[in-house]
């Protein structure tokens, strides 16, 4: 059984800088995996840049969805850590695929919706299980309260993924101002 550790933080709190310290100290054969999808110019720009700041015998992997298959890639076998960058981008895709009017969504599709994310959140950790994995997310509870109903779906989907998640690691940190704060260890 491998180590989880989550990195929680705001929107450039310096939670990836700090995940990537962490997988540079403990990881030997390192899978990087990028839950983004270049979508414009600004998201191309900040894939290049997180590619230029991590290590070239790190194998990338891009993907957000159905980690099970990643169980027959040869380097994912005998990679020792796993990074996963990030959660919150791998639920806003997830979301964004289905073809939902979000406006008039009932609660019965919400809830079909978040349950369909906690699957794939499932097979992700039990696809990682035996790893040591550092997994990226985005703290959205402190924020403004979102004033259209795909950003409330979205933000309590989120939040209540990071719960589980951080329930099940054995370390959670989160970032502020690119200081990390462990609030959850090993006793």
């Amino acid at each position: 059984m491998g180590d989880l550790t989550l990195v929680t933080g705001g929107a450039r709190s310096g939670k990836s800088s700090f995940a990537e310290k962490i997988v540079k100290k403990n990881g030997k054969n390192v899978i990087y995996i990028a839950t983004s999808i270049p979508f414009d110019e600004g998201m191309k720009s900040r894939i290049k840049k997180h590619r230029k700041q991590r290590p070239e015998s790190w194998h990338t992997i891009e993907m957000y969805k159905n980690f099970n298959i990643i169980l027959d890639d040869d380097k994912f076998k005998y990679a020792d850590t796993i990074i996963l960058d990030c959660i919150t981008i791998m639920i806003s895709n997830l979301i964004l695929e289905k073809n939902i009017d979000f406006d008039h969504i009932s609660e019965e599709e919400i809830d079909t919706l978040e349950n369909q994310i906690f699957n794939e959140i499932y097979i992700l950790l039990d696809a990682l299980k035996d790893k040591n994995v550092v997994l990226v997310t985005n703290e959205l509870g402190m924020g403004i309260v979102p004033s259209y109903k795909l950003g409330s779906i979205f933000r309590d989907i989120a939040g209540r993924v990071n719960q589980y998640i951080a329930k099940r690691a054995n370390k959670v940190y989160l970032t502020v101002s690119g200081i990390p704060i462990e609030i959850k260890g090993e006793k």
